[in-house]
Protein backbone atom coordinates (compact mmCIF):
# COMPACT_ATOMS: atom_id res chain seq x y z
CA UNK A 1 0.00 0.00 0.00
CA UNK A 2 1.18 3.49 -1.07
CA UNK A 3 2.18 5.66 2.28
CA UNK A 4 -0.41 8.52 1.28
CA UNK A 5 -3.27 5.70 0.89
CA UNK A 6 -1.84 4.19 4.14
CA UNK A 7 -2.15 7.13 6.10
CA UNK A 8 -6.00 7.73 4.91
CA UNK A 9 -6.67 4.07 5.79
CA UNK A 10 -5.25 4.56 9.20
CA UNK A 11 -7.42 8.10 9.50
CA UNK A 12 -10.41 6.34 8.61
CA UNK A 13 -9.93 3.71 11.09
CA UNK A 14 -9.36 5.92 14.34
CA UNK A 15 -12.85 7.61 13.47
CA UNK A 16 -14.40 4.46 12.88
CA UNK A 17 -13.15 3.49 16.41
CA UNK A 18 -14.22 6.98 17.81
CA UNK A 19 -17.73 6.46 16.90
CA UNK A 20 -17.96 2.77 17.89
CA UNK A 21 -16.80 3.96 21.51
CA UNK A 22 -19.00 6.94 21.79
CA UNK A 23 -22.02 4.32 20.80
CA UNK A 24 -20.92 1.98 22.90
CA UNK A 25 -20.85 5.03 26.39
CA UNK A 26 -24.09 6.10 24.94
CA UNK A 27 -25.81 2.51 25.76
CA UNK A 28 -24.58 2.35 29.17
CA UNK A 29 -27.86 2.78 31.17
CA UNK A 30 -27.61 5.77 33.69
CA UNK A 31 -27.04 5.26 37.37
CA UNK A 32 -30.23 4.96 39.29
CA UNK A 33 -30.95 8.43 41.44
CA UNK A 34 -29.76 8.46 45.00
CA UNK A 35 -32.19 9.06 47.48
CA UNK A 36 -31.38 11.21 50.76
CA UNK A 37 -30.18 9.09 53.92
CA UNK A 38 -33.13 7.96 56.00
CA UNK A 39 -32.49 8.00 59.44
CA UNK A 40 -35.63 6.21 61.95
CA UNK A 41 -36.44 7.50 65.02
CA UNK A 42 -37.61 4.70 68.04
CA UNK A 43 -39.88 5.71 70.33
CA UNK A 44 -40.96 4.83 74.33
CA UNK A 45 -39.54 1.46 75.10
CA UNK A 46 -38.33 0.83 71.58
CA UNK A 47 -35.38 0.10 69.43
CA UNK A 48 -33.59 0.50 66.13
CA UNK A 49 -35.31 -3.17 65.37
CA UNK A 50 -38.61 -1.67 65.05
CA UNK A 51 -37.76 -0.16 61.52
CA UNK A 52 -36.98 -3.62 59.90
CA UNK A 53 -40.23 -4.10 58.23
CA UNK A 54 -39.82 -0.98 56.71
CA UNK A 55 -36.47 -0.74 56.12
CA UNK A 56 -37.30 -4.48 54.21
CA UNK A 57 -39.80 -2.47 52.20
CA UNK A 58 -37.35 0.44 51.38
CA UNK A 59 -34.55 -1.71 50.10
CA UNK A 60 -37.42 -3.51 47.99
CA UNK A 61 -38.15 -0.41 46.83
CA UNK A 62 -34.81 0.57 45.44
CA UNK A 63 -32.83 2.23 48.49
CA UNK A 64 -29.38 0.47 49.41
CA UNK A 65 -28.00 -0.14 52.80
CA UNK A 66 -25.93 3.14 52.97
CA UNK A 67 -29.07 5.01 52.45
CA UNK A 68 -30.98 3.43 55.83
CA UNK A 69 -30.10 4.22 59.04
CA UNK A 70 -32.09 2.96 62.00
CA UNK A 71 -30.80 4.23 65.32
CA UNK A 72 -30.92 3.30 68.90
CA UNK A 73 -30.50 5.40 71.79
CA UNK A 74 -31.38 5.73 75.79
CA UNK A 75 -35.74 6.46 75.93
CA UNK A 76 -35.42 7.22 78.91
CA UNK A 77 -33.89 9.75 79.12
CA UNK A 78 -34.65 13.80 78.27
CA UNK A 79 -35.85 14.49 74.94
CA UNK A 80 -33.94 17.61 74.46
CA UNK A 81 -30.59 14.74 75.32
CA UNK A 82 -31.52 12.56 72.55
CA UNK A 83 -31.68 15.56 70.24
CA UNK A 84 -28.57 16.25 70.84
CA UNK A 85 -27.53 12.63 70.05
CA UNK A 86 -29.18 12.90 67.07
CA UNK A 87 -27.87 16.01 65.63
CA UNK A 88 -24.39 14.46 66.52
CA UNK A 89 -25.89 11.19 64.24
CA UNK A 90 -27.22 13.19 61.31
CA UNK A 91 -23.72 14.65 60.89
CA UNK A 92 -21.66 11.45 61.20
CA UNK A 93 -24.11 10.37 58.33
CA UNK A 94 -23.91 13.35 56.11
CA UNK A 95 -19.98 13.16 56.42
CA UNK A 96 -19.90 9.41 55.96
CA UNK A 97 -22.38 9.69 53.03
CA UNK A 98 -21.41 13.30 51.04
CA UNK A 99 -25.32 13.94 51.01
CA UNK A 100 -26.21 17.41 52.12
CA UNK A 101 -29.49 16.32 53.74
CA UNK A 102 -31.56 13.67 55.11
CA UNK A 103 -35.11 12.81 55.58
CA UNK A 104 -35.66 11.82 59.04
CA UNK A 105 -38.77 9.26 59.61
CA UNK A 106 -40.16 9.02 63.81
CA UNK A 107 -42.10 7.31 65.37
CA UNK A 108 -44.20 7.35 68.72
CA UNK A 109 -42.32 9.52 70.99
CA UNK A 110 -39.72 9.73 68.39
CA UNK A 111 -40.80 12.88 66.68
CA UNK A 112 -40.67 15.31 70.23
CA UNK A 113 -36.49 14.39 69.56
CA UNK A 114 -36.57 14.76 66.37
CA UNK A 115 -38.69 18.55 66.44
CA UNK A 116 -36.21 19.88 69.19
CA UNK A 117 -33.45 19.05 67.10
CA UNK A 118 -35.02 20.79 63.89
CA UNK A 119 -36.59 24.03 66.22
CA UNK A 120 -33.77 24.29 68.59
CA UNK A 121 -30.20 22.66 66.81
CA UNK A 122 -30.24 24.61 63.46
CA UNK A 123 -31.29 20.64 62.09
CA UNK A 124 -33.78 22.46 59.75
CA UNK A 125 -30.44 23.26 57.89
CA UNK A 126 -29.97 19.55 57.52
CA UNK A 127 -33.05 17.81 57.23
CA UNK A 128 -35.42 17.66 53.57
CA UNK A 129 -38.36 15.19 54.59
CA UNK A 130 -39.62 14.96 58.64
CA UNK A 131 -42.61 12.51 59.20
CA UNK A 132 -44.08 11.55 61.86
CA UNK A 133 -45.52 8.32 62.86
CA UNK A 134 -48.05 7.97 65.52
CA UNK A 135 -46.28 11.23 67.26
CA UNK A 136 -47.51 12.37 70.47
CA UNK A 137 -46.68 15.77 69.03
CA UNK A 138 -49.10 17.81 71.41
CA UNK A 139 -49.38 14.93 74.41
CA UNK A 140 -51.08 12.03 75.53
CA UNK A 141 -52.42 11.44 78.91
CA UNK A 142 -51.99 7.43 78.72
CA UNK A 143 -48.52 8.64 79.96
CA UNK A 144 -49.55 9.12 83.19
CA UNK A 145 -48.56 5.66 84.11
CA UNK A 146 -44.50 6.41 83.86
CA UNK A 147 -44.06 10.06 84.17
CA UNK A 148 -42.69 9.11 87.74
CA UNK A 149 -40.41 6.14 86.24
CA UNK A 150 -38.59 8.54 83.34
CA UNK A 151 -37.99 11.85 82.30
CA UNK A 152 -38.99 10.88 78.58
CA UNK A 153 -42.43 9.60 79.52
CA UNK A 154 -43.23 13.21 81.97
CA UNK A 155 -42.00 15.29 78.78
CA UNK A 156 -44.78 13.05 77.02
CA UNK A 157 -47.89 13.69 78.98
CA UNK A 158 -50.60 16.68 77.98
CA UNK A 159 -49.50 19.70 78.85
CA UNK A 160 -46.14 19.05 79.83
CA UNK A 161 -43.38 22.03 80.28
CA UNK A 162 -41.12 20.26 77.17
CA UNK A 163 -44.52 20.57 75.24
CA UNK A 164 -45.48 23.74 75.71
CA UNK A 165 -42.29 25.10 74.87
CA UNK A 166 -41.63 22.47 71.93
CA UNK A 167 -45.18 23.74 70.39
CA UNK A 168 -44.85 27.56 70.88
CA UNK A 169 -44.49 29.32 67.76
CA UNK A 170 -44.27 27.55 64.48
CA UNK A 171 -44.66 23.61 64.35
CA UNK A 172 -43.04 23.20 61.34
CA UNK A 173 -40.09 25.62 61.26
CA UNK A 174 -37.83 26.15 58.33
CA UNK A 175 -38.37 24.79 54.59
CA UNK A 176 -38.55 21.32 55.88
CA UNK A 177 -41.46 19.45 54.82
CA UNK A 178 -43.31 17.53 56.98
CA UNK A 179 -45.94 15.28 57.33
CA UNK A 180 -47.62 13.27 60.35
CA UNK A 181 -49.38 10.28 59.57
CA UNK A 182 -52.15 9.21 62.60
CA UNK A 183 -54.72 6.68 63.01
CA UNK A 184 -58.54 7.10 64.33
CA UNK A 185 -57.98 4.28 66.65
CA UNK A 186 -54.75 5.05 68.44
CA UNK A 187 -54.83 3.75 72.00
CA UNK A 188 -51.92 4.69 72.94
CA UNK A 189 -52.57 8.56 71.64
CA UNK A 190 -55.22 10.63 73.93
CA UNK A 191 -56.83 12.03 71.78
CA UNK A 192 -56.08 10.87 68.82
CA UNK A 193 -55.46 13.78 67.36
CA UNK A 194 -52.70 14.49 69.34
CA UNK A 195 -49.94 14.04 66.33
CA UNK A 196 -51.82 16.39 64.01
CA UNK A 197 -49.12 19.40 63.55
CA UNK A 198 -49.78 22.67 62.36
CA UNK A 199 -48.13 23.35 58.92
CA UNK A 200 -47.72 19.64 58.09
CA UNK A 201 -49.46 17.02 55.48
CA UNK A 202 -51.71 15.82 58.35
CA UNK A 203 -53.03 11.97 57.02
CA UNK A 204 -55.35 10.17 58.93
CA UNK A 205 -54.38 6.50 57.58
CA UNK A 206 -57.41 4.70 59.36
CA UNK A 207 -57.48 2.20 61.72
CA UNK A 208 -54.21 1.47 62.88
CA UNK A 209 -52.83 0.25 66.35
CA UNK A 210 -50.31 2.76 67.41
CA UNK A 211 -47.26 -0.03 68.07
CA UNK A 212 -48.16 -1.32 63.92
CA UNK A 213 -48.00 2.38 62.32
CA UNK A 214 -44.41 1.37 61.54
CA UNK A 215 -45.09 -1.67 60.08
CA UNK A 216 -47.67 -0.92 58.31
CA UNK A 217 -47.21 -1.38 54.17
CA UNK A 218 -49.90 1.00 53.79
CA UNK A 219 -48.68 3.53 55.96
CA UNK A 220 -45.22 2.56 54.69
CA UNK A 221 -46.33 3.17 51.01
CA UNK A 222 -47.39 6.68 52.09
CA UNK A 223 -44.72 7.59 53.71
CA UNK A 224 -42.39 6.20 50.99
CA UNK A 225 -44.36 8.23 48.38
CA UNK A 226 -43.99 11.43 50.41
CA UNK A 227 -40.02 10.82 51.13
CA UNK A 228 -39.57 10.52 47.48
Amino acid sequence: MQPRMRRVATFFSAVAAALLLSLSLSAVPAHAATHNPVIFVHGLSSSASSWDEWIADFKADGYTSSELYAWSYSWSQSNATTAQQLSAKIQSVLSATGASKVDLVAHSMGPLSSRYYLKNLSGTSYVDDFVSVAGVNHGTTTASWCTWLYTSCAEMYTGSSFLTSLNSGDETPGSVSYASYWSNCDDLLTPDTTAILSGATNVEVGCVSHTDMNNDYGVYTQVRDFIA
